[in-house]
């Protein structure tokens, strides 16, 4: 089928898809949580769903592992942009980044936009005391320097004084010298402070809690863990994790022949440290020495471990502080990171390595029972810990976006779900672009198979056809071309059409490349069938759903 046959598809599958848009279940009315039900907000940088419970059987996260088994737990999450801050203002504000209009990091949307209403902000207006701890707006111009207080927070948001080390030359080489490095283990007693900014957070947030505990009011406190974005800075001792032998390759290493050159991530922001600028790899296309590839997967691992450390000391003093029946607990990421597949590394892309992310929520008395004796969430060591089975917890299918979160928790702790938005919203302070997902928490499986499918949307920007050096990151006046991309259960397709940094318009009609994958042969996305066929039949079922 030709590009024009798939534009009109495509401009037709818009059209029919909004409707599906954050679709969720036969709407019954969902067990709300007590009101004035704490929530514990926990944002993770760049991490991916290589934990245990999403079925990574290398990674060792025995805490959230834990926090999954008492949470209904998403299986197919995705952020609608595989970068932090166009993420970040995007969930945190429940509208997409066609309306916020931040596709980059230099723009505060409340100027830029519109003066949208945060999830904080709501809560906050709604009688919570409202905290910020760490990285959970993007910090710099797309918060307003500010992360957004006071109109989000109650309190001054914290940053840990270790933060400003993060891209300092702190990581030991073979040498004997310093060097900012992308893999990076440290002995925490040779940095400066003799601490890391994920520690410092953890800290300051079980403070708060235990402020908290003995308030009146309900809290907001989110929590936002800079690893495992880059720089791989972590504690050394979470290597004997994962010996070298033990690590593998991605299943997919080799850039797709059918892969568009638009669509590729030349991953320029690793190619800036100092240890992948020795290995003289030329841009764009060469690949990284396998025996660094297993390197950078390992330190990755690593990280991961080291943030499931924190976040099992966070949610075991939320148990001290007996405060785990009366808080809901969200755990997500901001977005995915490739490890190697498709020759890529970092986000900055459409496929689901960079946009799909873990996401849980625990509601006390819905997904777990509470016992007043009992602990929820005893800490384990993942240096110590014994692996084991992972234990199972409530889990959907269904394809959800990270933009459901704003009226999915105030419906579970009893306020007004925002309205849903009209199709253009930039005057309308207080709306949400997806629905509730509180629906789902209290269905069987059978009931979950009744379900209307849902579609994720995401989007990336890139500057040009070929790969740049700014092709990862373009300044919003630089972008020419923006990847519109759906996912559902069984295919991703995404179109690469010019877009209009001016008007902040994508003209469907001039389209540059298109991706089909079709996920029940190809789960990796691997074989881009986009020029071959467009699936008649995959269409009439999309159709079909229209019709349920």
């Amino acid at each position: 089928m030709g590009q024009a046959a798939c534009s009109r598809d495509f401009l037709l599958l818009l059209t029919l898809l909004g409707a599906l848009t954050g679709a969720g279940a036969r709407r019954s009315e969902p067990r709300r949580a007590a009101v004035g039900m704490n929530v514990l907000f926990i944002v993770v940088d760049d991490l991916r769903t290589s934990l245990g419970c999403y079925g990574d059987k290398i990674v060792k996260s025995p805490n959230i592992d834990q926090l999954a088994s008492r949470s209904v737990m998403f299986k197919n999450a995705y952020a609608q942009q595989a970068v932090c801050a166009p993420s970040r203002v995007s969930f945190l504000t429940g509208r997409r980044p066609t309306t916020t209009k931040l596709f980059d990091f230099n723009s505060y949307w409340r100027v830029h936009a519109g003066n949208f209403t945060t999830i904080p902000q709501y809560f906050k207006e709604n009688g919570y005391v409202t905290m910020s701890i760490g990285k959970v707006f993007h910090p710099g111009i797309s918060s307003n320097h500010s992360d957004d207080f006071p109109l989000s927070w109650s309190i001054p948001p914290y940053h840990p004084s270790s933060e400003k080390y993060e891209n300092k030359k702190t990581c030991k080489g073979k040498d004997g010298a310093l060097h900012a490095n992308l893999v990076c283990p440290v002995d925490v007693l040779e940095v400066p402070e003799q601490t890391l900014p994920d520690i410092q957070s953890t800290a300051e947030a079980i403070k708060l809690l235990q402020i908290m505990k003995h308030q009146n009011s309900p809290f907001f406190l989110a929590v936002g863990y800079h690893k495992p974005h880059i720089p791989l800075r972590y504690p050394k001792e979470y290597l004997k994790l994962y010996p070298l032998e033990n690590i593998t390759l991605a299943p997919d290493p080799d850039i797709p022949v059918d892969l568009p050159p638009v669509a590729y991530n030349p991953w320029t922001d690793i190619r800036k440290r100092e240890d992948v600028q020795a290995l003289n790899v030329s841009f764009p296309y060469s690949p990284i020495p396998q025996d660094f590839q297993l390197l950078i997967r390992q330190s990755y691992f690593a990280a991961v471990s080291y943030v499931d450390t924190q976040v099992g000391q966070l949610l075991s003093a939320l148990d001290d502080l007996h405060l785990t029946n009366n808080t809901i607990v969200a755990f997500i990421s901001d977005h995915g990171w490739s490890l190697g597949e498709h020759g890529e590394w970092a986000k900055y892309s459409n496929f689901d390595v960079a946009t799909r992310v873990p996401m849980m929520i625990y509601v006390p008395g819905m997904t777990a029972d509470v016992h007043p004796d009992s602990r929820m969430f005893s800490f384990i060591d993942p240096l110590s810990y014994a692996p084991d089975q992972v234990p199972e917890g409530k889990s959907r299918k269904i394809v959800v976006e990270l933009l459901s979160l704003f009226a999915t928790l105030s419906e579970l702790v009893g306020l007004e779900v925002p309205p849903k938005c009209p199709e253009t919203s930039f005057d309308v302070q207080l709306c949400t672009a997806s629905s509730s997902l509180a629906a789902y928490i209290n269905v069987t499986d059978d009931e979950e198979k009744g379900f209307v499918e849902s579609v994720a949307y995401s989007m990336y920007p890139r500057p040009s056809d070929t790969p740049q050096w700014n092709s990862d990151l373009p300044d919003l006046k630089d972008i020419r071309i923006m990847g519109h991309s759906m996912r559902t259960v069984d295919y991703r397709y995404t179109l690469w059409v010019g877009f209009d940094p001016n008007t902040f318009n994508s003209n469907l009609s001039d389209i540059h490349a298109g991706e089909l994958y079709l996920l029940e042969v190809d789960p990796n996305q691997d074989h881009n069938v986009y020029n071959r066929t467009f699936s008649e039949t995959l269409f009439m079922k999309i159709l079909g759903l229209l019709r349920k």
